[in-house]
């Protein structure tokens, strides 16, 4: 992929699969890969909006200890996650070879800042390991994949934000506006 070119991910999942042994297909998961602090991460490609390039972000008091601030795609203020900070990476400010990647929760449009989006991939669903045989207590984490280049930590977006984490950003958005 380009560096200098963000790109559109069509947001839907396509229905998609292997012929396993037995003649049956094989369900799979398409994934976008990026990278925090070394590490590799994925998002399920239907929950992708947009990768863009990392822009300047509005401070948002009052906000979640997570959330950096917000940015402007489109007339939509949407939430900027700081994911590093999730789950406990040595943080460092927003740089600008940073990538923002616009996706949907299951209540809201929000923004990850990661070091770099590198990859799209598909993997079967058997292949998706179950992130609490891997370590106990990765609460965030859909599973667990191994790809080329190594293993992979699947997000789940939907517990990005709780409750009251979400209360918060919407009226620390409001009272921006």
């Amino acid at each position: 992929m380009n560096p200098r070119e963000g790109f559109l991910v069509n947001g839907r999942a396509e229905e998609r699969g292997s012929v396993g042994n037995a003649g049956v297909i094989d369900p799979v998961v398409r994934l976008v890969v990026f990278t925090l602090h070394g590490q590799r991460y994925a998002l399920e490609i239907s929950r992708v909006v947009r990768v863009l390039h990392a822009v300047e972000i509005t401070p948002l008091p009052k906000a979640p200890d997570i959330v950096l601030g917000a940015v402007n795609v489109r007339g939509e203020i949407i939430p900027v996650i700081n994911l590093k900070k999730r789950f406990g990476l040595p943080d460092s400010p927003p740089a600008l070879d940073d990538r923002l990647i616009l996706a949907q929760t299951a209540r809201r449009a929000v923004a990850l800042l990661a070091d770099a989006v590198t990859q799209v991939t598909e993997r079967p669903e058997a292949e998706i390991i179950n992130p609490v045989s891997v370590l106990p207590g990765l609460e965030y984490l859909r599973g667990v994949v191994q790809l080329a280049d190594g293993m992979t930590f699947i997000y789940d977006l939907d517990t990005l934000l709780s409750l009251e984490e979400e209360a918060r950003v919407e009226n620390a958005i409001h009272a921006q506006v």
